[in-house]
């Protein structure tokens, strides 16, 4: 009897510890699970509780600065201020509503990154992996996933090179197509590898590729399965002129003025780096599941919010797929993203310490989102532009 209550006591301190190792391993590879009823409830908005300042402040720059786009402010949690100012397509009048998709440009890359981030936390690839570890034909050596996510690879910009060798100008090229001229021709790169970083739309190309080709599923539909659906994101996705002949979204690119919109051409095939397609309120989602921790563990966005590179201008840096405003000696910290991208120009930022956000999405490169001072001041966070100081 003695013996048999020994076992069972075995038994069951063995069924707890692989049990105890199960919830850890759960723990470390997060599982993302859609909420609706918590993430309704996020984007609930009343515009007669609308703060008077910030939309006085919108209104005069789209009088006065001819500011054409949409705007989502939320402090704490709750959104402040959200609105709809101009045209979708100007050629066709038709308006802005606050549901309106954008091409985000390069605040893809901030979604690309935390894929890859993903990847790793689910132990399907490491930081320290090369390119030729994916791809053995890539004529460079000793490039590191971590160096793509940091801007410090030293490679050229695709988006230059291939624009002397692509000569169907308006078919979509993939990113396999990319990365198979990349072997072809072995453009020179700027510097070697980790050298210093250098802001640069091949990076966040070649990982999505990497994403691909660790998923064997094309990158659009693994951000579907992976992020987009599982946060409630349901206005979001990824279009890409390889895949589509004419984009499924009304809103349009516009160059300065009205006089020219912009036409999608062989490059809005590539994606990664841009070409994700979405609304402020299915970026705030986004920004509520990272703050929470639904999408990486804490552990993932300290690294992250990092930054890889010296501070340029004291204050600004680049960690592992976002910007980084830093000040120590404040003790604050803004998480931010910026976009330019064929008549598109973005802005997204999340200050971590006082729990704010700003998503400025905009259809008219014109500069009317250049400098948005009074917006910080009325929230009460920092400058986030070259050349203020902290203490300004």
């Amino acid at each position: 009897m003695m013996i048999k209550k020994i076992v069972s006591l075995t038994l069951l301190a063995a069924a707890s510890l692989s049990a105890c190792n199960s919830n850890k391993k759960e723990q470390k590879h997060k599982v993302v699970t859609l909420n609706p009823q918590h993430d309704s409830l996020l984007l609930v908005y009343n515009p007669a509780q609308a703060d008077k300042k910030l939309d006085d402040y919108f209104k005069e720059i789209h009088k006065k600065r001819n500011f054409n786009g949409n705007v989502l402010i939320a402090k704490n949690g709750k959104i402040i201020y959200e609105n709809a100012f101009g045209w979708a397509d100007y050629l066709h009048r038709d308006s802005l509503t606050i549901g309106s998709k954008f091409q985000l440009a390069s605040l893809s890359k901030p979604f690309t990154g935390t894929a890859i981030l993903m990847l790793m936390e689910q132990g399907k690839l490491k930081l320290t992996q090369t390119v030729t570890d994916f791809f053995p034909e890539f004529p460079y050596p000793g490039i590191t996933i971590k160096m793509l996510l940091a801007h410090r690879s030293g490679l050229i910009n695709y988006v230059y090179f291939t624009d002397k060798i692509w000569k169907q100008k308006y078919k979509g090229m993939t990113n396999m197509d990319a990365m198979a001229l990349f072997a072809q021709y072995k453009p020179k790169p700027y510097f070697p590898p980790n050298r210093m970083f250098h802001y640069n739309n091949s990076n966040f190309m070649v990982l999505a590729a990497i994403v691909e080709k660790i998923t064997q599923k094309p990158f659009a539909q693994y951000m579907q399965e992976a992020i987009f659906k599982p946060l409630g994101m349901k206005n979001t996705a990824i279009y890409s002129t390889a895949v589509y002949e004419k984009i499924p979204v009304d809103v349009v690119g516009h160059d300065r003025n009205w006089r020219r919109s912009v036409r999608q051409d062989f490059l809005d095939g590539t994606t990664g780096d841009k070409g994700i397609y979405s609304t402020v309120g299915d970026l705030y989602l986004f920004d509520q599941a990272i703050r929470n921790s639904r999408v990486l563990s804490q552990t993932t966005l300290d690294s992250a919010y990092t930054p890889q590179s010296k501070l340029q201008n004291k204050y600004f840096g680049y960690g592992l797929g976002w910007r980084i405003y830093t000040d120590s000696l404040h003790q604050q910290k803004v998480i931010y993203h910026t976009g330019w991208w064929h008549g598109f120009r973005h802005i997204f930022l999340r200050d971590t310490k006082q729990n704010i956000t700003i998503i400025l999405l905009s259809n008219l490169v014109n500069g009317s989102i250049n400098q948005i001072d009074d917006v910080y001041k009325i929230i009460g966070m920092p400058v986030i532009r070259r050349g203020v100081n902290a203490d300004d």
